[in-house]
């Protein structure tokens, strides 16, 4: 038997076990693929916490792509429910399969089929998320402000702002009115400092089309039934798919098929180190208890700050660049309470009839708190008690070594208790059943300081042949878990065709129709 070539992947979120997978499926006879994870948990950002019989979702993770390829991957993986139902399969007494009651191999091995409700919180008065132009929103806004929202998009659309920043990108877009409303401070509670700060990628980004007009052109769709998910911006989709148990679940399952494969997933083995040999390619990596993995080739997904120095041999320039790379990090604070003070005013159905919010946006400046998970409604598995309790996640977006990074655990949930309080979340005296705090660390590649020369390391680290650089920290890239999983995808790609140019895969996610291009393929 001729020898296998050997492929180290560094880290095993999304994009570097979704890159073993696809090498092994592909070429497991030619490949030994070894995985080395820092941490003893894999799914990076989209790994489930569990705490007391509750799971807690690092984030909140739509599984919903226009990427075939990737839902395919996900329906092998796990097949998807049929459409969203209400009755007693969600409170878990019978298996979630749409058809052929419970099958004892794949009743856990689910997608559910959810709604999107989101809402922003702003002025202490609920708002639709993504913006809408709703009769709801604008009642709430009343009819001065309406006005002012109306004459200011006006004003935006007849003098273009050169998209400078991400203030002048929104202002193009939503007008300044709006802007100011409804992501001037939320944007700043994110990355710590102002959107005029920002470069306009982000929103290029993770906005793409969404605008004024798009939110008019969907309401239109709506209400003459031409509505579908390939017309559709993304930040607008109101149905996703999401696994059973959170979406630390999928990755669970997908390190295990590394595994059985042939594949290694070691975990605890945090790269240190990676050994540069003739023609800058990468002959082994390194890890911080000395163990040396040497390699053929090298998928990175650590973050570019970490791995330039790990490389050892970048000129002065470029390591700058790479050290300059900022990041945000954050702390969710998990809070189990009895209920919550807010009216379901929606004719969506919920279990306690809470409100039917995946996620809140906090727009209210009077508090840090940043967004709110409630994960009784991303999937009622997540909850011991979906019935009796509310399990909700605290979103504060902080820097590592700050104050409220550093604060102890009964501090912020006291903290975070006070704030919903101070909402009209939780009531005055409400009992905290239970509590846990989760830290993340560069959670959040961000687009300021170094990142307007990340082109000058781009093509600095494509000087190493044998190496890729995957997913969101690989790459420095604020991806979407799909998009990490395309960037693995494309490399393996490249590394079985014999091809040396990588910029398929660093373009992942980079042009604004990226996604309704692919979407007929």
């Amino acid at each position: 038997m001729p020898q296998k070539k050997k492929a180290v992947i560094i880290g095993a979120g999304p994009a570097g076990l979704t890159a073993a997978h696809d090498l092994l499926s592909r070429a497991g006879d030619e490949w030994d693929v070894t995985v080395l994870e820092g941490t003893q948990e894999v799914g990076g950002i989209s790994r489930t916490v569990r705490h007391n019989g509750n799971r807690m979702d690092i984030g909140g993770h739509r599984f919903f792509s226009k990427e075939r390829r990737v839902t395919d991957w996900w329906q092998e993986r796990m097949p998807m429910q049929g459409a969203p139902s209400f009755d007693d399969r969600m409170l878990g007494r019978e298996s979630p399969l749409a058809e052929g009651g419970p099958d004892p191999e794949t009743e856990d091995r689910v997608m559910l089929t959810r709604s999107r409700v989101s809402r922003i919180y702003y002025g202490h008065k609920f708002f639709d998320y993504p913006v809408s132009l709703s009769p709801k929103t604008l009642r709430a806004m009343g009819p001065v402000t309406t006005m002012g929202v109306g004459f200011s998009y006006i004003k935006s659309r007849a003098r273009k702002l050169p998209e400078t920043s991400l203030e002048n990108f929104y202002i193009n877009r939503f007008g300044k009115r709006l802007y100011s409303m409804f992501f001037e401070g939320y944007t700043e509670k994110l990355w710590g400092r102002h959107p005029r700060d920002i470069s306009a990628d982000w929103g290029a980004q993770r906005v793409k089309g969404l605008s004024i007009v798009a939110v008019l052109k969907d309401a239109v769709a709506k209400a003459t039934g031409r509505k579908d998910a390939k017309s559709t911006e993304t930040s607008l989709i109101e149905r996703f798919s999401y696994p059973k148990y959170g979406p630390g679940q999928l990755w669970e399952q997908v390190a295990d098929e590394v595994e059985t494969m042939g594949g290694h997933v070691v975990r605890g083995a945090l790269v240190t180190d990676l050994a540069i040999g003739e023609g800058g390619a990468v002959t082994a990596v390194t890890c911080a208890d000395g163990t040396e993995h040497p390699c053929d080739v090298c998928m990175s997904t650590m973050p570019l700050r970490d791995l330039v120095p790990a490389l050892g041999d970048a000129p002065g320039g470029i390591a700058a660049i790479a050290e300059g790379l900022p990041y945000r990090d954050f702390v969710t604070v998990g809070l189990l309470v009895p209920k919550l003070e807010l009216r379901n005013e929606t004719n969506v159905r919920t279990l306690g009839n809470i409100v039917p919010d995946n996620w809140i946006y906090v727009q209210d400046s009077s508090v840090k708190l940043g967004r709110i998970q409630v994960f009784n409604n991303w999937s009622p598995y997540m909850v011991a008690d979906p019935a009796g309790t509310v399990w909700i996640g605290l979103e504060y977006f902080c820097s590592e070594g700050d104050e409220f990074w550093e604060m102890g655990e009964g501090e912020r949930v006291s903290m975070a208790t006070r704030e919903l309080v101070s909402m009209g979340v939780l009531s005055a005296g409400t009992e905290v059943l239970d509590s846990h705090v989760e830290k993340v660390k560069k959670a959040y590649p961000a687009y300021f300081d170094t990142y307007g020369r990340i082109d000058e390391l781009v093509e600095w680290l494509d000087t190493h042949p044998n190496l890729f650089c995957l997913g969101r920290n690989g790459q420095h890239r604020y991806n979407n878990m799909d998009h990490s999983m395309m960037t693995a995808f494309e490399a393996v790609d490249d590394l079985l065709a014999g091809r040396t140019d990588r910029s398929n895969v660093w373009n992942v996610n980079t042009e604004v129709e990226y996604h309704e291009e692919k979407a007929g393929e």
